[in-house]
């Protein structure tokens, strides 16, 4: 078994087709096509479906797919800590981003990036519950979360290090636009619109709903906060949302009391798939967060839920 041939394989099954996988990994279709034959025989498996649509994995392709991707991982790992011991920083920094970007994460991003030219940063933006799903799979080095949400996988370690006010937001014609204040249970019969089950914005906003006796009449979700904010301003609901998306002159943000909500904000990471250039960007993304205000709590490895919201 070599590596070219678990190199191939992932290539292919996230392509889903030869011809594609060829393309992006450089190498001639008939040689991936003979390699990932050879893998097959020595596993002593089919590992693909193949059809004139394309390749899907096998359930003997499903299974073995992790273990190619823990391998590669690990050996790229192997060569940047060779690398860092020569004290340069080379290779790739996979970085996720679930909800709004803070400032001062993305500030640690750009000094990064001025510090160690010679890595490249892949950024993903998604809910958070992708996000901790790729962190605790290796596919994603380090991702800034709203800790609100689901426990996460036992895999992933996570510290709090800001805490983000939430308020609500209305149209300007609003009955709430003068308003100072409002409480949660003022929000029963608002049309909300809110992010996509599975962020933790959302489930910090239905969790404080419920807390109080209701659950919230959700008439829009979304996946951007441009968007959420853009379907407020059209009067189409109400939404909660971080303070720091700024101001809006469309808008109006109001304090929400009953309980007050925040947004905490975490890093995650891996420790098991946790790399030289991860481990620099970590220490310097806290570094700007402890800048401004001090982490408020340490959580780590939490246990998943198993069942129940």
């Amino acid at each position: 078994m070599e590596l070219r041939q678990l190199s191939y394989l992932v290539a292919v099954a996230e392509e889903g087709q030869v011809t594609r996988a060829a393309e992006r990994v450089s190498v001639a279709q008939p040689a991936i096509s003979a390699q990932i034959r050879r893998l097959e025989r020595e596993l002593g498996e089919t590992l693909f479906h193949r059809d004139q649509r394309g390749v899907t994995l096998t359930p003997a392709g499903e299974a073995f797919l992790p273990h190619a991707r823990a391998a590669l991982a690990a050996v790229a790992r192997g060569r940047e800590t060779v690398t860092a011991m020569r004290g340069l920083l080379e290779g790739r920094l996979s970085v996720g981003v679930s909800g709004p970007m803070d400032r001062r994460f993305a500030a640690a991003l750009g000094d990064y990036s001025r510090a160690h030219p010679a890595i490249e940063i892949a950024l993903r933006e998604d809910n958070r519950d992708r996000i901790v799903s790729s962190v605790a799979k290796g596919d994603i080095g380090v991702a800034q979360i709203c800790m609100t949400g689901e426990p996460v996988p036992s895999s992933v370690q996570t510290t709090v290090v800001a805490v983000d006010p939430l308020a609500l937001a209305v149209g300007t014609g609003h009955r709430f636009a003068g308003r100072q204040r409002v409480r949660i249970g003022q929000l029963e019969d608002e049309p909300l619109i809110t992010l996509e089950e599975g962020t933790g914005l959302r489930s910090a906003v239905v969790q404080a709903c419920r807390a109080v006796g209701f659950s919230p009449r959700v008439v829009a979700e979304t996946t951007e906060i441009r968007s959420l904010l853009d379907l407020t301003a059209a009067g189409v609901g109400v939404a909660v949302v971080p303070r720091s998306v700024g101001d809006d002159p469309r808008l109006a943000l109001v304090e929400l009391t009953g309980p007050r909500l925040e947004r905490p904000v975490g890093l995650a990471w891996n420790e098991a798939a946790t790399s030289p250039a991860v481990r620099a960007f970590l220490a310097l993304a806290r570094r700007h967060f402890a800048d401004e205000e001090p982490p408020i709590a340490t959580v780590t490895a939490l246990p998943a839920r198993t069942a129940g919201d």
